[in-house]
């Protein structure tokens, strides 16, 4: 299924995302989709974010004693990010927190890293940062390189925000 919703991320075809969070077994793996998804309708369309972002903070409650270190704290630090977008609470400080808190207890897991890139790469400053999020990128990705994250979404995003970084930098 990895290689079906990777593929689908590379065409930005999120209907398939969507039939997938709408469908799974939540499990601590599957929950990454669930994060992705989110960041990607609380964009598009904030109402019919909503149902997601709550089912999203359920399930990381749920599955919190299941996840591998750092995850919990990332997941939710996202969830406060996405309430923010929604206007629902306004916990930056605690999100970045979080995120940060995650690279501490997960310092070896590309996603942990990534994510806590991306909160940089968005931050404004003074808590954010293209550069220390740059640094992380290239952490993160140096890790992605390894063969069971072939199909991840998040490597491809990774990628994409070190060029993005970069960019930014030149100017």
């Amino acid at each position: 299924m990895d290689s079906v919703l990777h593929d689908a991320y590379l065409r930005e075809d999120m209907s398939v995302w969507k039939e997938y969070v709408d469908t799974v077994h939540h499990t601590p793996y599957t929950l990454h989709y669930d994060y992705g998804y989110c960041g990607y309708i609380v964009s598009k369309d904030k109402e019919a974010a909503k149902p997601y972002v709550a089912r999203f903070k359920s399930e990381i409650l749920n599955l919190k004693s299941k996840m591998p270190p750092g995850h919990y704290e990332m997941y939710m630090s996202a969830v406060y990010v996405y309430e923010l977008r929604l206007h629902e609470s306004f916990r930056p400080v605690k999100a970045m927190s979080l995120a940060k808190q995650a690279t501490e207890l997960a310092p070896n897991d590309p996603l942990v890293l990534a994510y806590y890139a991306t909160s940089l790469f968005y931050a404004p400053k003074p808590f954010g940062s293209k550069q220390e999020a740059l640094e992380w990128f290239e952490r993160a990705e140096r890790l992605f390189r390894q063969p069971e994250w072939k199909y991840c979404w998040v490597r491809d995003a990774t990628l994409m925000y070190i060029d993005q970084c970069r960019e930014k930098l030149k100017k």
